[in-house]
């Protein structure tokens, strides 16, 4: 069987020979800089290069050999891949590449900031710091709606980027066996977070919810744009599409169920309802934290696979989640915790904790295996592949 089959039958809800597994296939399952280069050393290998191709994140792009070692079963596809890379360190002082066009500049605290075009600095890392955070909101400032009608919100790709999209996916597709994910292409929450700043645009979905409403609005539609140009490029080539808003904290929504399906729920299903017209893609969510209550709403929106799965946060309980929603909904994540078991566990706690996930979320299908989130810097190679291992273990079938 091979990995490809694999996925798409998990997503029809369906036991294939083993639980797919997922690592690096896009911004929420992947795997820092640092502990990817400690990971390759421990597999003993010497070959490839460490590319961060998430700066923010610091994330490493999952080299072919290491895909293997692990029996990933699942690719990433990026709208706008780089082209060129250099040489550079990560903060361990461990070798790396970035992008060309990665230009980070040393601050005397010792801090790293990125400027835009005009030298305003966009975001940071403080000295010591492992991720780079972003410090300006563009339209922090805005006050009514006639602002919002001067700024350019569309981002569609040109026609170059477009044909190596085409050309990219459809190599992949067949050259490989691996499921393909076409990454980062609807994002509306979060980014009226991001232009407006986090506190503003909360205060904004209550105090002005005219103005909350025609930004997303204008996201929703910019989305949309987008989309029409980049999802016939890729039909029938990529498997999933990947969409992602995070709507939970570790101990319950960011935002009430009833303000969500007020304000945010019309435009996620209008974008969504957008993607499943024109793909015959699995939609997949990320959304981090407490989104029980939310789940329903996804289910009704045609969201296929849920992301990541954050079983320790509140109502998040994995056999839970199977109960209630197993045959409606593919759990994309959840395989191991991130937060405590992960970074912290022993090889055996890590082992338990895999073993336990699994036989909650697996039986049936609808379920691809991956930690909740991102591995971060300072997990051990030997716990990685601990997990790893358990998966393979517990995973059959």
């Amino acid at each position: 069987m091979t990995s490809r089959e694999r996925v798409l039958l998990a997503l029809q809800h369906r036991e294939a020979d083993r639980v797919p597994l997922d690592l690096g296939a896009m911004v929420s399952t992947g795997i820092m800089g640092i502990a990817y280069n400690k990971l390759k050393a421990y597999l003993g290998i010497r070959r490839g290069h460490t590319r961060i191709y998430d700066w923010g994140q610091q994330l490493a792009q999952v080299e072919p050999q290491v895909l293997e070692a692990v029996n990933a079963d699942v690719l990433p596809l990026m709208v706008d891949e780089p082209t060129k890379w250099k040489t550079a360190t990560l903060p361990d002082g461990s070798p790396c590449e970035v992008p060309d066009s990665f230009n980070p500049e040393r601050e005397p605290d010792g801090s790293y900031v990125i400027r835009d075009n005009s030298g305003r600095i966009t975001a940071r890392m403080p000295q010591d710091g492992l991720y780079f955070d972003n410090v300006y909101h563009p339209l922090a400032d805005i006050s009514s709606i006639q602002e919002l009608e001067e700024v350019n919100f569309s981002s569609v790709p040109d026609d170059e980027t477009l044909a190596d999209l085409r050309q990219r996916a459809q190599r992949l597709y067949e050259t490989t066996d691996y499921a393909i994910m076409l990454n980062g292409v609807g994002s509306i929450y979060e980014a009226a977070q991001g232009l407006r700043g986090w506190g503003n645009f909360m205060m904004d979905l209550v105090a002005t919810p005219e103005l909350a409403g025609a930004l997303l609005d204008k996201l929703v539609d910019a989305a949309i744009e987008r989309l029409e140009r980049i999802l016939p490029v890729v039909e029938g080539y990529v498997q999933v599409v990947e969409v992602g808003d995070d709507l939970g904290l570790q101990d319950g929504p960011q935002l009430s169920p009833s303000l969500y399906r007020d304000m945010v729920k019309p435009r996620h299903k209008r974008l969504y309802a957008a993607i499943k017209q024109r793909t015959s893609a699995y939609l997949f969510l990320h959304t981090c934290g407490s989104v029980y209550e939310f789940i329903p709403d996804f289910i009704e929106m045609g969201v296929d696979a849920l992301n990541p799965v954050q079983v320790s946060a509140k109502d998040m309980d994995s056999k839970k989640l199977k109960a209630e929603f197993g045959s409606q909904i593919t759990f994309w994540g959840g395989g191991c915790d991130t937060q405590h078991v992960l970074p912290f566990g022993t090889p055996e706690q890590i082992k338990e904790e895999v073993r336990r996930r699994v036989g909650d979320l697996a039986p049936g299908g609808g379920f691809v295996f991956t930690q909740v989130h991102n591995i971060q810097a300072d997990v051990p190679p030997e716990n990685i592949m601990a997990m790893v291992d358990a998966a393979q273990e517990f995973g059959r079938y």
